[in-house]
């Protein structure tokens, strides 16, 4: 893991990137022949960054037709595990190369500190990739008790030609994400980035292609939804779609798949997080770092963020003050300063969004007991709103920014009741050192992902996915996301004598 540099180290090194402008198909960089570019901007300082090629359908046919000759002709899947695994090492070996630089890139795209880019995110990203990668040659095929007379064979094939329509809150995360299993099944890939955050995922397609990923087994097409993202959804020639992202436009890739060829879809969406503490927990310092840390980091644009405290009430005023104490580390301010915890929203759109539930918690009179300001910009301080009933627009609606609800509750039913009154099923954590509560808890409430004692989404080993509204049919990381990059085959070979 690289250490940190000085603000001045990361300044000149985001002199000097030289930034992708184009879409990547084929393995060469590509302009679509409309000629239309769109800007993408750093949210901290409102400065364009670079002009970058804007796709449409004619683009996303280009991409399908290449990836899908990859496939056919066998350049990718038909190559040993052995040698698959081989090319998917190098790959995360040159990401690791190129770990700072990808860093710096990441942060003014984003608006992400870059502490959060260098010690986390691209460090996951990198194991992610190494981890599925070594996970090509250890997933076996089976058989089946079928008597003497036939041989059978349950065997997995990858699905084909994939669409990849990944978030903007953590852009090279969630491209390892899916480009770890889908790549290790064999399939060819076609990367929709946001349009927000496009930078990263060109610049690691380069960077796989580099490695030995043949062309047409790595495309990215830049653009927006509905000039790229629905024309993926709709394509005849995809036969799997994999989105994370907002619930409603999850909605709209099943709308696609309906009205195209039933393609797979696999949906990671919403989230509504509670994070359960218990009256009967000792250390409730260490239980204010997990929440503070659940709800504020990367500036609560997290799906799985702890958004919503549900804390008893003989212990609430006690918490509030440790959280207060926790806060006081969350710096906030120019995300290429490594001191700094919390950057900016990502779009002036979005922070407009997350500003509009602080007026609301004041059109609902709530009481808001840490931050509630926005300064330089589009940035939002981390903000803690008490007295939060079920029916608030901000119990109920995702807000995806750093605010934290705090809603008390007597019981342990009724901590459950609230923490499943919700559309969303994503994840959740619970806090108590009662070992009859911890599993009642996890058990009962409805969510894919539970922690206990602690904030976090898992590790490369375990899924992650969530309930309800939250996600549909997979899940991220595991052995388990191999399962929906592959189609499962039943091989019937008579044996019986003649």
């Amino acid at each position: 893991m690289s250490d940190l540099l000085t603000t001045a180290q990361y300044a000149a090194i985001a002199e000097k990137l030289v930034l992708p402008t184009q879409a990547f198909i084929n393995g060469a960089n590509y302009t679509s022949g409309s000629g239309k570019t769109f800007a993408t901007v750093n949210p901290a300082t409102n400065q364009v960054l670079t002009e970058i090629t804007a796709c449409n359908a004619d683009d996303v046919n280009v991409a399908v037709a290449n990836a899908n000759e990859a496939y056919e002709d066998g350049r990718w899947h038909k190559l040993s595990p052995g040698a698959r695994k081989k090319v998917l090492l190098r790959f995360a070996d040159l990401l690791e190369e190129n770990l700072v630089e990808l860093s710096v890139m990441e942060s003014l795209d984003s608006g992400k500190p870059i502490r959060e880019c260098q010690l986390t995110d691209i460090p996951e990203t990198i194991h992610m990739i190494r981890w599925h990668a070594e996970l090509i040659d250890k997933i076996y095929d089976s058989t089946a008790p079928v008597g003497s007379d036939a041989l059978t064979l349950v065997v997995r094939e990858p699905i084909g030609v994939v669409g990849l329509v990944l978030p903007w809150n953590f852009p090279l995360l969630m491209l390892a994400w899916k480009i770890g299993p889908s790549l290790a099944a064999g399939c060819s890939v076609i990367v929709k980035p946001a349009k927000e955050t496009t930078l990263t995922a060109v610049r690691v397609a380069q960077l796989a292609f580099e490695a030995g990923i043949p062309a047409g087994v790595f495309n990215v097409v830049t653009g927006g939804g509905k000039d790229v993202g629905e024309p993926l959804g709709r394509h005849m020639d995809v036969t799997m779609v994999s989105f994370t992202g907002s619930t409603d436009t999850g909605r709209l890739f099943l709308h696609y798949a309906a009205e195209s060829n039933l393609k797979r879809i696999v949906l990671e969406c919403g989230g509504k997080n509670p994070a359960v503490v218990m009256d009967d927990v000792e250390d409730l310092d260490l239980v204010a770092s997990h929440v503070v840390n659940g709800a504020f980091w990367n500036m609560g644009e997290n799906c799985s963020a702890s958004s919503r405290l549900i804390v008893h009430a003989d212990i609430k005023d006690d918490l509030l003050k440790r959280i207060d104490v926790q806060m006081r580390e969350w710096k906030m301010g120019n995300p290429l300063d490594p001191q700094n915890r919390v950057g900016s929203m990502v779009s002036k759109a979005h922070f407009e969004k997350v500003r509009s539930y602080l007026d609301q918690a004041g059109v609902e009179k709530l009481d808001v007991v840490f931050g509630g300001n926005t300064e330089q910009g589009i940035f939002v301080e981390p903000t803690v709103v008490d007295g939060v009933g079920s029916d608030s627009r901000l119990f109920k609606e995702e807000i995806f920014g750093p605010v934290l609800t705090v809603t008390t509750f007597t019981d342990i039913n009724e901590a459950i009741a609230l923490a499943n009154d919700s559309v969303y099923g994503l994840a959740a954590s619970v806090y108590t050192d009662n070992l009859r509560h911890a599993i009642k808890l996890s058990r009962e409430i409805r969510a894919g992902v539970v922690t206990v004692n602690c904030f976090g989404e898992g590790d490369a080993s375990t899924p992650f996915g969530g309930y309800k509204e939250s996600g549909f049919g997979g899940r991220d990381k595991s052995i388990w996301a191999h399962d929906q990059y592959t189609e499962l085959k039943t091989i019937w070979i008579d044996v019986s004598e003649r």
